[in-house]
């Protein structure tokens, strides 16, 4: 039976533990990101802009979870050091008290869900201020996420799909599951909502968008009792239906503690990736072992030999493929094997900064692009 107050009170507890305050964590790597738009979410934003960036870099949006901050999230996952390796830009949204008392996204207020509204026009500001700062490449932005900001990052990808060419959900719920608090904590639970039909059509009628579609990367532990494993199921059907996909994968690999599902699409691109974790709790893979130790372990950060941060930046395109293979994931069982990267699609030129200012250059911007209001 569900138990809001309980839950709630392990939350509160957890705000007390190492690398869970939202004061001092963001250290020398993130920066601050401010004048990015009207801000309707009241959100804060950080970015890292490695030494190494080039003219049309990718850039990844991250998203943390309860409890969490950016900086909290970043020094966890790794993601700011291996943009230093790889020259992609990063972008890190970050909740506020006054917002959410645990830190969460509202990933089930709907006016905080919707295309243009809320929170969800608040990062969308954001993506925006950074592709006209550094001159990003606007058929690469990717958004990934733990927990709430996995659910955020479902919201993200279904009010923005035309936005990003990917994203990756970690222990997350599928778009418009729950529109109240006790619906949220239902779904995480795996109690009631929407049918697999009414899922699909909630994603559609998000946005105009009809496709091409962002491909998805669904991360989940077999043990996770916070956000049990049947959200990622669910996940994987919301997507098929846009990507026209089979029931059945067409890529099975099977290993110790995990288990990787890829589906196709007809031009054989990988547009849907489903791994699960065996005995893996709530939280974020990673790895800190070895030649490809990467990150911190802390709450929510789980060592279980398999780096998320990697992996997802292999299926994006963003890294090598040789160098996120984790060793834990030798395939015990293979029934096809994939020869093309999940990457998705099109989209305008940057906007440069010329002779005006950043800031005059970033609000034209925002106008021109529907994203604030023209005076």
């Amino acid at each position: 039976m569900r138990n809001i107050s309980g839950t709630i009170r392990r939350l509160a507890a957890l705000k007390g533990l190492p690398g869970l305050s939202a004061t001092g964590l963001n250290g020398n790597r993130l920066e601050d990101l401010s004048g990015f738009g009207s801000n309707p979410g009241a959100l804060r934003g950080y970015r890292y802009v490695p030494a190494n960036l080039t003219k049309d870099a990718p850039l990844v949006v991250v998203l943390h979870g309860c409890t969490q901050s950016a900086g909290g999230y970043d020094q966890g996952a790794g993601w700011s050091a291996l943009s230093d390796l790889h020259g992609f830009a990063l972008l890190f949204p970050e909740q506020q008290r006054s917002n959410n008392a645990s830190l969460c996204f509202n990933w089930f207020v709907p006016e905080d869900v919707r295309r243009d509204a809320g929170e969800a026009l608040s990062i969308r500001q954001m993506v925006e201020a950074m592709i006209v700062m550094h001159g990003l490449d606007r058929r690469r932005i990717f958004v990934n996420g733990l927990s709430a900001g996995g659910a955020m990052a479902s919201v993200m990808l279904a009010a923005y799909p035309d936005v990003f060419a990917g994203g990756a959900i970690i222990a997350g719920l599928p778009y418009g599951c729950a529109s109240t608090v006790p619906e949220a904590f239902d779904r995480m639970r795996g109690d009631g909502g929407p049918s697999d039909a009414a899922l699909q059509a909630l994603l559609r009628r998000a946005s105009r968008h009809d496709g091409p579609w962002p491909t998805v990367s669904i991360w989940h532990g077999d043990a996770d009792h916070t956000v049990v494993p049947s959200n990622a199921d669910r996940i994987i059907a919301q997507w098929r239906s846009v990507h026209q996909l089979a029931v059945q994968p067409t890529v099975v690999e099977s290993g110790a503690r995990h288990r990787r599902r890829v589906w196709f699409d007809s031009s054989r691109r990988a547009v849907i990736e489903a791994r699960n974790i065996s005995g893996m709790g709530h939280g974020t893979p990673i790895n800190t072992k070895g030649v490809e130790g990467h990150g911190a372990a802390r709450p929510f950060m789980l060592d279980v030999g398999i780096s998320s941060t990697l992996e997802i930046a292999r299926f994006w395109g963003l890294i090598p493929a040789e160098v996120a293979r984790e060793a834990t994931s030798r395939p015990a069982s293979r029934t096809v094997v994939q020869d093309n990267p999940g990457q998705a699609v099109a989209a305008p030129t940057p906007v440069k900064a010329r002779d005006k200012g950043i800031g005059k250059v970033i609000e034209d911007a925002l106008r021109a692009a529907g994203l604030m209001r023209k005076e």
